[in-house]
């Protein structure tokens, strides 16, 4: 038995939709969160992201201040006049042996702080950093630098940069590139972005710049006219 619609001549014909109304209509907003920099249909655009800061930024300015400041000493104590004035400290007999004391005690320091470091830096396994060793950490370093400063004025003012003998050119190269060093230490401190291993690089190289004038300058006073004072 067959219906009416059997026969296709008597099949009714339904209308045909377009294939573009199948397709739902895309929105700005929808098509914009699509896509991660937003522009989507209709040429909207979403909020720019800030483009990142490159992480070497921040170690490479604090080492070209850091180059600056040692260059500019150098400089000063090279185009300046000596004076030949001594910086004499009240205890001891001579500028001189003030000068050795002064830098002994500031090395000193510097041990306490090379050792402080490793053991927050945990290289001590059997040693567990009590609270205060980041306190010690600190004043160590910042009474070191500060009973260096006697010291350098002395060699600047009444000495200058000189280069007469090898022990004294290093001694003053030495000098140029502590303070150099201490500068970008400071300024990588005061940035949080910087490489983790920037920090203890430029650490090591001002305890590095101590013992090199301790041993070109205290060391040598005291083994040639012994722990005088």
């Amino acid at each position: 038995m067959s219906t009416p619609y059997d026969d296709p001549a008597t099949e009714p014909h339904l209308p045909l939709r377009p294939a573009a109304d199948l397709v739902p209509p895309r929105t700005p907003s929808t098509d914009g969160a699509r896509r991660p920099d937003g522009a989507g249909g209709s040429g909207s655009r979403g909020p720019a992201e800030p483009a990142p800061v490159a992480p070497r930024a921040g170690w490479l300015l604090a080492a070209g201040v850091g180059a600056a400041v040692a260059v500019g000493i150098g400089v000063y104590g090279r185009l300046h006049e000596p004076t030949f004035f001594a910086v004499n400290v009240g205890g001891f007999s001579s500028g001189t042996s003030a000068k050795a004391w002064l830098a002994t005690a500031a090395f000193a320091l510097a041990l306490v702080q090379l050792g402080s470091s490793l053991v927050m830096y945990g290289r001590f396994p059997r040693i567990t950093a009590p609270a205060w060793t980041g306190t010690l950490h600190r004043w160590s370093g910042r009474v070191a630098v500060l009973l260096t400063v006697p010291v350098a004025i002395h060699c600047l003012y009444a000495l200058g940069f000189q280069s007469g003998e090898p022990r004294v050119l290093v001694h003053s190269l030495f000098g140029c590139f502590f303070y150099g060093a201490f500068v970008a230490k400071m300024l990588l401190l005061q940035r949080s972005g910087s490489p983790k291993w920037s920090l203890p690089v430029f650490g090591g190289a001002v305890f590095t710049a101590l013992v090199g004038l301790w041993l070109t300058s205290s060391l040598w006073f005291f083994t040639t006219s012994g722990l005088t004072f």
